[in-house]
């Protein structure tokens, strides 16, 4: 009996071993099966998510890029780069201005890197509305203007496009033809709708003043016009003051909005006063206007991104709720702006010695590219025997050659690069280059 009960009880374990191997077998499968699951899950989410941007094209090239490109490919010594709008000297190279040089040794190591208000920094805003609108404008010293500092011209219009957008839902923007490619894209993007209007007549390579009336006369009413305040890019042509006068009364019979792009003001003729002067004319027949200023081109400060934009308004009050709003729209697309180029523009402006140096400089820069449009209108008008006057007649950084996009190629041919649209950058014209430019037009306009 004794032995039998031992072996039950041997028995009995061996089926506890058992039982607890099977059980232990069947969590071992569970946990496999879980981890497999979650696995496969991951894999799933994984998946999901490298699918979530494969819907997305490739953004267009921007057409400067490609030229510069082009341009940096060719192993050509004597290759020259007419396409990107940047001040170069006479040898070629870039500038900085010696009044700016002044600036940042007078700043060095004298301000904290604490942040900007949103408005930016008021003293480079003060010295910015004085120098568009004038020192004694009364709507300066009468604090009616609302501005804010912004990333350069820029920044400046995409902040007017916002603006549009919130407090003028339905209003149309309407912009020349041609005009600098960005601006559709910022005023596109602002989901402000857009439309054209007249501006330049390849036919004489001039503006088009008849059609670009006739569109303002044919607008709605209470439309807003962007208008390039001197050195229209990329044409180069402007209005005379008379024309910018019949222009002024016209958009006022309609209640239309000017908007004025100011990227050069002073580069353009040299003369502040004088390329800021469709502003003026504007503001005296009792507009309301608007502006973006940029100091890229005039002080040479192209990677600061520093600029100015302002509206006019009717009152103080006016002027502080409309600089809210317009701080608001700041605070949501890039919070405030940078602190070294207002501080480099308001040394600059705020001190007479180098503000008078600056006038000089940008008169030195203006000059310089006023000295390339003659000379490389008498060497085409001396290879060809025909008119090339345009050149001449356009003012600022850009020449609208007339050419084709197969001149353009041909160029390109001889390592002479440019958009294909034939706009030419006159600061990549220098003495040393212009005579071969001139050829090379010549050979491919009359082949």
């Amino acid at each position: 009996g004794t032995c039998e009960r031992a072996r039950e009880r041997a028995r009995e374990r061996e089926q506890e071993r058992e039982m607890l191997s099977a059980s232990r077998s069947n969590v071992a499968k569970t946990g496999h099966a879980a981890l497999a699951a979650a696995v496969t899950s991951a894999r799933r989410t994984m998946s999901s998510v490298v699918d979530f941007w494969s819907h997305v094209e490739e953004a267009p090239r921007d057409p400067i890029l490609g030229v510069t490109e082009k341009f940096l490919a060719d192993a050509n010594p004597d290759k020259i780069n007419l396409g990107v709008g940047a001040y170069r000297d006479d040898e070629g190279k870039p500038v900085v201005l010696d009044c700016v040089r002044e600036a940042e040794r007078r700043i060095m190591g004298s301000k904290f890197m604490e942040y900007l208000p949103m408005g930016g920094f008021k003293e480079f805003c003060d010295h910015s509305l004085r120098l568009a609108y004038g020192e004694t404008n009364p709507l300066v010293s009468g604090n009616k203007i609302a501005a804010v500092q912004s990333l350069s011209g820029t920044g400046s219009c995409r902040l007017m496009a916002d603006f549009m957008h919130k407090f003028k839902p339905g209003a149309k923007v309407y912009i020349t033809v041609p005009t600098w490619s960005n601006h559709h894209n910022i005023w596109g993007d602002a989901l402000v709708e857009k439309e054209t209007f007249r501006y330049y007549k390849p036919e004489t390579r001039g503006l088009d003043f008849e059609g670009m009336m006739e569109d303002i006369a044919a607008a709605d009413g209470g439309s807003f016009f962007l208008l390039h305040a001197c050195a229209h890019n990329p044409t180069g042509v402007d209005p005379t003051a008379d024309q910018w006068q019949e222009v002024s009364k016209l958009m006022k019979e309609k209640g239309h909005f000017p908007f004025f792009d100011m990227a050069y003001q002073g580069f353009a003729s040299g003369d502040c006063v004088r390329d800021a002067q469709a502003i003026d004319i504007f503001l005296q027949d009792g507009h309301m206007v608007g502006c973006s200023q940029s100091y890229a081109k005039n002080m040479g400060l192209y990677g600061q991104r520093i600029g100015c934009f302002s509206l006019t308004c009717n009152s103080e009050e006016e002027k502080v709720a409309v600089e809210s709003q317009m701080k608001r729209i700041a605070r949501a697309t890039y919070s405030n702006p940078p602190l070294h180029g207002a501080l480099l523009v308001s040394t600059v402006l705020g001190d007479p010695e180098l503000k008078a140096l600056w006038y000089k400089e940008v008169k030195g820069m203006a000059d310089r590219i006023i000295d390339m449009r003659s000379v490389l209108r008498d060497e085409l008008e001396r290879l060809s025997g025909d008119s090339w006057k345009h050149v001449t007649d356009q003012i600022g950084m850009f020449c609208f050659t007339g050419m084709t996009s197969d001149h353009v190629a041909a160029l390109q041919g001889k390592s002479i690069y440019m958009t294909s649209n034939g706009r030419i950058s006159m600061a990549g014209v220098n003495t040393k280059n212009v005579k071969r430019l001139a050829q090379a037009m010549h050979e491919v306009t009359s082949a």
